[in-house]
């Protein structure tokens, strides 16, 4: 039988994260070279700002859904859609996450379903460095790329420690199907399966 010393367990450890991180860009590379232009749209919510920005740039694309994840009241946002004409059937409106990193790991399943390998992914731009690490990590590991969209702001971009513990989050979502919100007593989560 093979005994695992310690130095072998780090050494397996290892090997599976490089093996991880090597095959993401592979699987973006080849979602782009297979679809590279975007199917649909992803707006993560935070601001009706968001929202309005989407339903201009959704009229300007007429053949793609438009998901937004977690964003205004289903109401406010079907309003603002409305008002640009953009058929309801084109619009799905999510509201499983609860923070950033849900917003990938709620609809990544319903992108793979659809077929889906390109997306217009649309926040703020303070948000979007963040964003755009999840959505590399929670997409990429599908197969799934993206085109950033960030929407102009005068806020600061967010820190370095929020983007580094999201993508934390996300590797956790990748190996184990969990994203870690239910460690925040202000969230329940309910299990969503990797992959």
């Amino acid at each position: 039988m093979l005994k695992l010393n310690k130095k072998s367990g780090f050494l397996i450890l290892v090997g599976f994260t490089l093996a991880l991180f090597s095959m993401i860009p592979i699987r973006l590379a080849i979602a782009a070279y297979q679809s590279p232009h975007p199917q649909a749209i992803l707006t993560l919510g935070g601001g009706s700002d968001r929202e309005q920005f989407t339903a201009q740039f959704a009229q300007k694309h007429p053949q793609l859904d438009i998901w937004v994840s977690s964003g205004i009241p289903p109401a406010q946002a079907q309003a603002i859609f409305e008002n640009a004409d953009i058929p309801h059937h084109r619009l799905h409106l999510d509201e499983r996450a609860v923070d950033t990193v849900t917003n990938f790991t709620t609809l990544v399943d319903d992108f793979k379903h659809q077929k889906i390998q390109h997306i217009y992914l649309i926040t703020s731009d303070y948000h979007m460095p963040r964003a755009k690490a999840i959505a590399t990590l929670v997409l990429g590991s599908q197969g799934i790329t993206f085109t950033p969209m960030p929407i102009p702001s005068y806020k600061p971009r967010e820190s370095m420690i929020r983007i580094v513990r999201d993508s934390g989050r996300s590797l956790l979502w990748i190996v184990s199907g969990r994203t870690g919100a239910s460690f925040n007593p202000r969230f329940r989560e309910p299990f969503y399966a990797a992959r």
